[in-house]
């Protein structure tokens, strides 16, 4: 099971992705700040952040930066209301920038993408056709 650090400021955000990303399948570690979330990645070794950008005290584009100090190979998804973030050389070192919206389908998409890229043990979904039960599966590794 893939472990997902969350890096949210609003709570109620934070819940959200919660819930969604545990549905999925897995482990999730939730984060208010950069330096919360600083502390989780080496205390909780992430095989994946989704990190906010607009955060009080650290921003996520310096939380980003001392993240990959920490771990240069660990996967971070960009996931901000903003899109002006986008042309941040910062930003280019994320495995993804997506702008947040209320169906957060696409987010989990990416997280798929991205881990099974990596080579991580995230669910993967066969869906057989509408209403169809899913299967879970994770890769063996």
């Amino acid at each position: 099971m893939a472990t997902i650090l969350v890096v949210e400021d609003q709570p109620n955000q934070r819940l959200l992705y919660q819930m969604e990303l545990e549905e999925e399948g897995y482990r999730v570690v939730l984060a208010s700040d950069g330096r919360e979330a600083l502390q989780n990645v080496q205390g909780e070794h992430p095989d994946l952040v989704v990190l906010d950008l607009r955060m009080p005290g650290m921003d996520g584009i310096e939380t980003l930066g001392r993240m990959m100090a920490l771990n240069s190979r660990l996967p971070v998804i960009i996931y901000s209301a903003y899109n002006s973030f986008m042309d941040n050389f910062m930003s280019w070192a994320a495995e993804a920038y997506l702008v947040k919206s209320s169906n957060v389908d696409l987010l989990k998409a990416e997280i798929r993408r991205v881990l099974l890229k990596r080579g991580e043990r995230g669910p993967i979904w066969l869906e057989t056709g509408q209403g169809a039960p899913q299967l879970s599966v994770s890769p063996a590794g």
